[in-house]
Order: structure tokens, then sequence, then C-alpha cells
């Protein structure tokens, strides 16, 4: 796994390339638990080059979103493949995490104003 951190129009991003399983969820985790420490107040990870996902990675990101709640951090995941979808869907994670097809669609959603 490798990542790649920009910011891009008020976004902060995390792309990231390769499979989050059990060997890889702990670097991913040291990544977040330091923007969560940082406060970020929006964070995008693009899946784009994220070929898998096991349990631990999506305990992983569970882990980051609940200790971004009590700050307000605002999180999404884009450009999510078929497959890594199909295992969040099995999961119902789309039902916690927000999802956007494009970083476009992400940006408009994550930094639209409260109530809009």
């Amino acid at each position: 796994m490798h990542t790649r951190e920009f910011s891009e129009d008020g976004l902060h991003i995390l792309a990231i390339e390769g499979e989050i399983d059990l060997a890889r969820s702990p670097e991913l985790r040291e990544v977040l638990h330091a923007h969560a420490k940082a406060r970020r107040p929006v964070l995008v990870l693009d899946f784009a080059g994220v070929s898998y996902v096991d349990s631990s990675g999506l305990a992983t990101l569970i882990e980051y979103v609940r200790k971004a709640q009590p700050y307000g951090g605002r999180f999404a995941l884009v450009n999510v493949n078929e497959r890594v979808q199909t295992i969040f869907d099995l999961v119902r994670l789309g039902e916690f995490l927000s999802i956007y097809p494009t970083l476009v669609e992400a940006r408009v959603a994550l930094l639209a104003p409260p109530g809009a």
C-alpha cells in the first residue's frame, strides 16, 4: 500500500494505492490517527488505486470516523471500484461512510454550508 497526500480546493486528500489488509492497515491507521490528532476538518480518501479491503481495513476506516466525530471532522471516500464497493455493500458500510463517485461530488457535499 502506498499513500500520497495533497490539498485541492479546500479538501485534504489522501490517495491510496494497493490493498488495505491485515499487513497494511496498521500503516493506514497511523496516517489516519495523525489526521485525527491534527483535527483535520475535511478528509477525503481517494480509493481509485485500492484493489481490496479486508475486515482490518474496514475497522481502520470506522475507527477514524469515530475519532473525527467529536471535533466535527467530515470524511468521505471517492473513486471506489466495483470490487471494493461490493465489500462495503456486504457489510452495509455505505450507511456509515460517505462514498461519492468523484472528487467533484465529494467536494460539493463536504464543503456545503450546514443545512444547505
